[in-house]
């Protein structure tokens, strides 16, 4: 029996979410002829509309004194090219789904035949990279063997620990050692099941067992190793929606699918059937060694002085990216410990090389199949430039707050667009997954000095977005990108308001400092006879500044009332019909409700001050030259405060909404209040059911009390200059020895 648990740190489910915890199907539905010819006539409309918009404004301008001063004229401006840019964001969402609906419809799943024989005598190397930094260990425990059960022929996986080395905290001790152990703990445990497999696939391999032979041993090792897995699974804890999913999805679906090998081999020699040739029992039989060889290892980058520091997850995987291949001896330099090139002597760590690198982030999970479908992917002779191969992460279902499911919906509504990306060829790497070809990521290699010491350099950190930029780099080398038209991976998905708001204002700040790079992509490839089609640059552009101009767009539609009223009109609101129409059918069509949209647009105006953010710190980061720090999303299961700015802006917008709609109401400007009014309201709703009443004015109360309350200075205490510091007194002098003490 499956174990539940009343830990007061597992949150208290809400009203209004879903109980169900199944995810959605691995492939998606096949999209009918008539969803798809819908899909495309959406997108002709809501361009057409807004033609019928910008004529109707021009008949209303050409009228005498529809623009009374200049107050009205920049207004007017300002309010007709918020509109243009949020209509363009429509239109780019509804053009990348008009590409992504036929893509679906036209995949076929690889079948099992194919990916043995590809497979069979072939062992390319993969090292597994997961990144971490104050996770806790069971959610990386997860991710692990998420990883460790991917079906491939040699698998390194390797867990980056990105924490101090001495933590101060007897938690964040506790949560360190834990990590450390898990991949001791992983070994110890997928050890056992594989040299029984392996030693089964070896007696085969030998030639002395009959086909029938070969079949049987496969049969049973099948079902071994299928109670083997159920057996995990009834041990795995279940507390959450994640734990579930990683019992039912990760273990138990792996056990399933090899306890239906096993029942295909039991019936075939049951009835009767023709004998299985002898060369497929053993493709069958060698499967099983390929889900579980593995090889794992914990690298903590922090521990060598000579491996850069920064805190971002760019430079923790670039530390072990510059080390594939190679072979190092720890040594200790002026007392801190150092890695250097041991060439042919001793070494203390040893790097493998490898075909394919994965990342993963350690609070997400792939499916069985991830590696193998990718993998086989890439190797295709014309895949040959395509430098990486992703599934853009789904959201776990069945969440228990009503912020974190619809969050989980525009997810989910995301693995749309990313798919009609691909379409168009304007694919981009997402981080929480990917498989990358090792030999596109070395050409990204290049090194410089940071504070005096040699940096590797592969995936870009000049923003906290490096997958993105490294998505552009890669396309400069004439590489391309893919994304993999299944769900087969899956990713957390912020709980509460708090956390929401960190993740997005990261994910908001860097776009706008891409944009220069899309532009020097565009004219490099237009002087190499390759130009990017309209397509491509309309949808790249889209995403890298849409965060911007659409947040701007929104607060100007949102707070402008140019021309009494008279631009919002029945017209404007109808450019937006197509757009959230065919929203609505792609959350009814991934399982949601259709009026889901109408809480995504209330979350999309919580969010907008979060976004305004961002952008603003992509313009300071472009004035000033200095790098944005990067803030991990946390991973705790207590709500995370939201700072008085993310709460307060909404109101003062709300506010805004309301007195314009009061306003337009005495002119009988109808459409502005229709629109003020239903705005207002959304904010509001959003406000009471998505953070709630009690943890606003807990979060402003305590926001306050921070504000007023100062701290007493700390006290500096004196430099003292000791004995062994006399050679830095004689050669800095002793002010500036007591300024570095301080």
């Amino acid at each position: 029996m499956r174990h539940t648990s009343t830990d007061p740190r597992v949150p208290r489910r809400q009203g209004g979410t879903d109980r169900d915890r199944r995810p959605q199907p691995v492939l998606h539905p096949r999209p009918s002829p008539a969803r798809i010819a819908r899909a495309r006539l959406a997108l002709v409309a809501c361009i057409v509309l807004w033609v019928l918009y910008l004529a109707t404004v021009v008949v209303a301008l050409s009228r005498g004194g529809a623009l009374v001063d200049a107050e009205q004229l920049v207004t007017t401006t300002v309010f007709l090219v918020s509109v243009t840019f949020l209509t363009l964001s429509a239109c780019m969402y509804l053009l990348a789904r008009s590409g992504a609906l036929p893509r679906l419809a036209a995949h076929r799943r690889v079948r099992r035949i194919d990916l043995d024989e590809h497979f069979c005598g072939r062992e390319p190397r993969l090292t597994a990279l997961l990144p971490s930094r104050s996770e806790d260990p069971a959610l990386v425990r997860m991710g692990l063997w998420s990883v460790a059960l991917q079906e491939f022929p040699r698998l390194n996986v390797v867990l980056l620990l990105d924490d101090d080395v001495d933590p101060v905290g007897e938690a964040a001790r506790l949560d360190l050692e834990g990590c450390r152990a898990l991949t001791d703990e992983l070994t110890s445990a997928l050890l056992p099941v594989f040299t029984r497999v392996d030693a089964a696939a070896a007696r085969a391999r030998e030639g002395s067992l009959s086909s029938a032979e070969v079949t049987e041993l496969a049969m049973r090792e099948h079902a071994a190793c299928a109670q083997w897995l159920r057996a995990q699974a009834d041990a795995a804890p279940t507390r959450t929606h994640v734990e579930v999913f990683f019992a039912e999805e990760v273990l138990r679906r792996l056990a399933d699918d090899l306890d239906a090998t096993a029942a295909a081999l039991r019936e075939a020699a049951d009835n009767g059937a023709a004998p299985l040739e002898r060369e497929r029992a053993l493709q069958v039989l060698e499967r099983l060694v390929r889900v579980f060889r593995v090889e794992a290892s914990t690298f903590e980058r922090r521990r060598y002085a000579s491996l850069s520091h920064a805190a971002n997850k760019a430079m923790n995987l670039n530390s072990y990216l510059g080390l594939i291949g190679g072979r190092y001896r720890e040594t200790v330099i002026a007392g801190q410990l150092v890695l250097e090139d041991a060439g042919d002597g001793p070494a203390d760590l040893e790097v493998a090389a490898c075909d394919f690198v994965l990342t993963l982030d350690a609070d997400s999970m792939l499916l069985p199949g991830y590696c193998a479908h990718l993998v086989h992917l890439l190797e295709q002779p014309e895949n040959a430039r395509i430098a990486v191969a992703q599934t853009p992460y789904s959201a776990y279902r069945g969440a228990p707050t009503r912020l974190e499911r619809l969050a989980g919906a525009t997810t989910d509504l995301q693995h749309i667009v990313h798919q009609g990306l691909t379409a168009f060829d304007a694919t981009f790497w997402v981080g929480a997954n990917a498989v990358l070809r090792w030999e596109a990521v070395q050409q990204l290699r290049r090194v410089s000095v940071d504070d005096g010491i040699p940096v590797v350099r592969f995936i870009s950190d000049r923003t906290a977005i490096e997958d993105t930029e490294s998505s552009i780099d890669l396309a400069a080398h004439g590489w391309s990108l893919v994304n993999y038209p299944e769900r087969l991976s899956y990713s957390a998905t912020p709980p509460d308001f708090g956390t929401l708001v960190i993740q997005r204002r990261r994910w908001a700040d860097g776009g706008l400092l891409i944009l220069p790079r899309l532009r020097a992509l565009i004219q490099q490839r237009r002087r190499e006879g390759r130009p990017l089609t309209l397509a491509e640059r309309l949808l790249r552009t889209n995403y890298l500044g849409s965060v911007a101009w659409v947040t701007l767009g929104l607060f100007a539609v949102l707070t402008l009332y140019p021309m009494n009223g008279q631009l919002v009109t029945l017209l404007l609101l109808l450019i937006a019909v197509p757009y959230f129409a065919e929203m609505a059918s792609d959350l009814h069509a991934l399982g949601y409700r259709r009026r889901d949209v109408v809480a995504i647009y209330g979350l999309n105006l919580l969010l907008l001050p979060v976004n305004l953010a961002g952008s603003i710190g992509s313009v300071a980061q472009a004035l000033s030259g200095r790098k944005a720090r990067f803030a991990r999303t946390p991973k705790v299961a207590a709500r995370t405060r939201v700072p008085a700015l993310y709460l307060t802006a909404p109101l003062v917008v709300a506010a805004a909404a309301a007195a314009i709609g009061v306003r337009a109401a005495y002119v009988d400007a109808w459409g502005t209040t229709v629109f003020a009014a239903f705005t207002t309201l959304s904010i509001v709703w959003a406000l009471l059911r998505l953070v709630g009443v009690r943890n606003a004015v807990s979060d402003l109360w305590f926001a306050w009390m921070d504000w007023i309350w100062v701290a007493p200075p700390a006290q500096t205490p004196a430099a003292s200059v000791t004995a062994e510091r006399w050679t830095a007194v004689l050669d800095d002098g002793p002010r500036e020895l007591a300024g570095a003490a301080s």
